[in-house]
C-alpha cells in the first residue's frame, strides 16, 4: 500500500492517504501479538478441557482475520455512513441483549451469551461502540436543533442499556459504558454541577451492586482483604509475573497456562508476562497508550462536535477495557473478566472491538472541504456552499 500515489483517486488510494496510519499499523502489531499469544496459551487451555488441542488457536485466526477486515471496511465510511451503521447496530444490539435474558445460556449465573452453531456470540460487547456515537449524535443533535430532545434520548437509551446489563447481570460492562457516557457528556459541556452528581450517582450504583450482587461483594473483599477468600488465580497471575522477571522464560516456558482455566482470555496479560517478561508488558502498554493518546491529540485539532464526543467515547471505552483486563491481572483493581483488545480469545470481542477501532479510524480520517459538505444534513449544505465558495 505504501505504493500507492496521491494522485490514486480511487477508494483504496483516497483511504490509505486519509486515515491515521500509525494507529492502523498499531492495531496490526495488537493482532500479532494476539495470535502468539493464543499459540503460547490456548493449547495447554484445550488439552485441559478435553478439546483438540488446536481449537482455541483456529478460532482465533479467524476472529482475529475477520476483525482485520471488520476494521478496514469500517474505516472506509463518511460520518454519514458512520451515524447509520451505530444507529442501526444499537438497535440489534439492544434487542439481542435483551433477548439473552429469554434465550441466552448462562454461564456462572449470568445471561450474556447467545449460542450459535459454531460460536457464542455475547451482545453487549457490541452497545459499547455503537452507543457512544449514538450518544455523540444524539447530543449534537439536541444542540444544533432547540426542539430536539438530544439529552432527554441519550440518557433515555442508556436507563434501557442499565436495566439490561443488571438484569444479566453484567456490572463491568455497565461500569464502562456509564463511564463513557458520563465522559461524553463532560466533553459536551454539561454543568460541572450535573457532572458531580453524575460521579456521586455512580459511586452509589458501586455500592448498591456491593450490595445486592455476591460476586461483585465477593470480588471487592478479596480484593480489600487479601487474607480472605480464594485467592488462586490472581496469586498465580502475580507468581507468572515474577518467575517471567524482565525478558521472560521464553516462548512456551511458562507454567501460568497450565494452571489457571482463562489462561487465554482473562488472563492472558499474565502469560505474555511469564514467556515474554516486562519489556513486552511494558511494550504492549505502550500500544494502548499510543492508541489512546494519538487519537486525543488529534481531536485536540478537530473542530466537529460530533466527531469529538463520538471518537472520545469511542477511545475511553477501547483504553477503559485494555486498562480494567491488565489491573486486574496485577491486582490493581478487583478481578473482572474482561478481556485484553485483539489480544484475549473471544469472537464477539475481537469483532467489537475491531468496529471501535474501525469508527475511530473513520471519524479522524483527513477530509476535504467536498467531503465534509456531503456529511452535512441537506438542509444545511446551500449555506455551507455558499459560505465555501464566497
Amino acid at each position: 500500500m505504501a505504493a500507492l500515489s496521491r494522485s490514486d483517486n480511487s477508494i483504496l488510494g483516497r483511504w490509505w492517504w486519509t486515515v491515521d496510519r500509525w494507529t492502523l499499523g498499531c492495531v496490526g502489531i495488537l493482532i500479532g501479538f494476539g495470535y502468539v499469544l493464543m499459540l503460547a496459551a490456548s493449547p495447554a487451555v484445550a488439552a485441559r478441557i478435553g478439546a483438540s488441542r488446536d481449537m482455541f488457536i483456529l478460532k482465533q485466526v479467524i476472529f482475529l482475520a475477520l476483525a482485520g477486515l471488520v476494521v478496514m471496511a469500517t474505516s472506509l465510511l463518511s460520518l454519514k455512513g458512520v451515524r447509520r451503521i451505530a444507529l442501526a447496530g444499537c438497535l440489534l444490539a439492544l434487542a439481542a441483549t435483551a433477548l439473552t435474558l429469554v434465550h441466552g445460556v448462562e454461564i456462572k449465573g449470568a445471561r450474556r451469551w447467545i449460542a450459535l452453531p459454531l460460536m457464542s456470540v455475547q451482545p453487549s460487547e457490541f452497545l459499547k461502540p455503537f452507543f457512544a456515537v449514538v450518544t455523540a449524535w444524539l447530543l449534537c443533535e439536541g444542540k444544533r436543533t432547540r426542539a430536539f430532545p438530544g439529552m432527554l434520548l441519550a440518557f433515555g437509551v442508556f436507563g434501557v442499556i442499565l436495566l439490561l446489563l443488571k438484569s444479566q447481570p453484567d456490572i463491568g460492562m455497565l461500569s464502562v459504558i456509564t463511564c463513557v457516557f458520563m465522559t461524553q457528556l463532560f466533553i459536551g459541556g454539561l454543568n460541572l454541577f450535573l457532572v458531580g452528581c453524575g460521579v456521586g450517582s455512580m459511586a452509589a450504583a458501586f455500592v448498591f451492586a456491593y450490595t445486592v450482587f455476591p460476586h461483585v461483594r465477593s470480588r471487592v473483599t478479596r480484593f480489600l482483604h487479601p487474607e480472605q477468600g480464594d485467592h488462586y488465580q490472581i496469586d498465580t497471575a502475580l507468581q507468572a509475573f515474577g518467575n517471567g522477571g524482565l525478558l521472560g522464560r521464553g516462548p512456551g516456558e511458562g507454567r501460568v497456562k497450565d494452571l489457571l482455566p482463562d489462561a487465554h482470555a482473562d488472563f492472558v496479560f499474565a502469560v505474555a508476562g511469564e514467556e515474554f517478561g516486562m519489556i513486552v508488558c511494558l511494550f504492549i502498554i505502550g500500544i494502548f497508550l499510543f492508541i489512546v493518546a494519538r487519537t486525543l491529540l488529534k481531536l485536540l485539532a478537530e473542530d466537529d462536535p460530533f466527531v469529538v464526543l463520538a471518537a472520545s467515547g469511542l477511545v475511553c471505552g477501547f483504553g477503559l477495557q485494555a486498562f480494567v483486563n491488565m489491573a486486574s491481572s496485577l491486582h490493581l483493581i478487583p478481578t473482572k473478566g474482561m478481556t485484553l483488545p485483539f489480544i484475549s480469545y473471544g469472537g464477539s470481542s475481537a469483532i467489537s472491538v475491531a468496529l471501535t477501532i474501525g469508527l475511530l479510524l473513520a471519524l479522524t480520517r483527513r477530509r476535504t472541504r467536498a467531503s465534509r459538505l456531503d456529511d452535512m444534513p441537506r438542509a444545511k449544505r446551500g449555506g455551507a456552499a455558499r459560505r465555501m465558495f464566497a
